[in-house]
């Protein structure tokens, strides 16, 4: 889908909603309706009219280059120039992310009974993926698992968690990915126990529970993977861990297709864990979007109480952790489907026994 397009979908929305109009200053929104990739831009999206771009003049040249069909405006006060649109109706403001200082600045320029939140409207449009971005995503899932692949197949014991986590990264942009997803969760031994542990200078070790939270990035679109393995030989409660982990997984990708309710997955997922005995371990959300950013609508929560749409692109990561011994956790990026989810991190789940 086209940019142009998005926009066409976005106004459509809009008059739906009542309003005449949209200031997008939400970069990542401003990035899916326009391409820009820039560090500094908004967005006026009329629904009856031609949408105007703002942004300084450091991004002048880069500016024509990504959005070409649509008018710009160089100049450093973006709100002003932006409420110089916004003469008359009603104007939806990204109210989520604009500043208490932004928000006086566009009162005082338009008049406050004049704007309103839209309800994050782009973020909706935001969950339903073009075949563009599952291409992307595909592609960033696929460098991310071939990364960890080449990993596992290399000596790790007697190496620390940051040097073992650097190395995967840079063996993901030598596959080609222009950036890391998010800083890599790298845990070994007790350290599994923590769900988002920083790498350390701890040198992992026979035995240890290695945990692996990691992902790439393409073409702006975030890759979002866990695997969890053991170097050396696994003894039995590991095996547990791991099995109830995967357990609870797999009954909350069998309930991620079109049309299902998003609580029935958490529910499935969770009533897993509660019958292997390990529901009050898990202690962390079961799933997220994920696309232009790396957490991202829809989230799989019980409170949610919409419906899973095809095209939609989410993870699944349920974990068991406890604290002072270890913690399992396995995470993959999956888009939902008419059926079966179709999983995009392709890595074996099997419990694999390093070295």
């Amino acid at each position: 889908m086209t940019a142009a397009a998005r926009r066409a979908a976005l106004t459509e929305a809009l008059a739906a909603k009542g309003l005449d109009g949209l200031l997008v200053t939400t970069l990542v929104n401003v990035r899916y309706l326009t391409g820009f990739t820039g560090s500094n831009g908004a967005l006026v999206v009329p629904v009856h009219g031609n949408p105007l771009f703002l942004t300084d003049g450091r991004y002048r040249d880069q500016a024509a280059a990504e959005l070409p069909d649509v008018a710009h405006r160089i100049g450093r006060d973006l709100l002003g120039t932006a409420a110089t649109r916004m003469t008359s109706g009603t104007w939806g403001i990204e109210s989520h992310t604009l500043s208490v200082d932004a928000h006086r600045q566009l009162v005082a320029a338009t008049g406050d009974d004049r704007l309103t939140g839209a309800d994050r409207v782009v973020e909706s449009l935001r969950e339903v993926k073009d075949a563009d971005e599952i291409d992307a995503l595909r592609r960033a899932c696929a460098i991310s698992t071939d990364a960890l692949e080449q990993l596992l197949a290399g000596p790790l014991v007697g190496r620390s968690e940051r040097e073992v986590a650097r190395d995967l990264e840079n063996r993901m942009l030598d596959l080609g990915a222009e950036a890391i997803a998010f800083e890599t969760i790298l845990a070994a031994g007790d350290h599994t126990a923590v769900p988002h542990h920083h790498p350390t200078d701890r040198v992992l070790a026979t035995g240890d529970l290695l945990k692996i939270d990691f992902g790439a990035r393409v073409d702006g679109y975030h890759a979002d993977c866990t695997r969890t393995v053991v170097l050396g030989r696994a003894d039995d409660w590991q095996r547990e861990v791991h099995a109830a982990v995967r357990a609870s997984q797999q009954a909350g990708l069998d309930l991620l297709r079109d049309g299902a309710d998003v609580a029935a997955s958490d529910a499935a997922a969770r009533g897993s864990l509660e019958a292997s005995g390990w529901l009050e371990a898990f202690t962390t959300g079961l799933g997220h979007g994920v696309g232009l950013q790396i957490h991202e609508d829809p989230f799989i929560a019980g409170s949610h109480a919409g419906k899973l749409t095809r095209r939609t692109v989410l993870t699944m990561e349920p974990g068991i952790y406890v604290p002072g011994r270890g913690g399992v956790r396995i995470e993959d990026t999956v888009l939902v489907t008419a059926g079966a989810p179709e999983v995009l991190t392709t890595m074996t789940k099997d419990l694999l026994e390093i070295g």
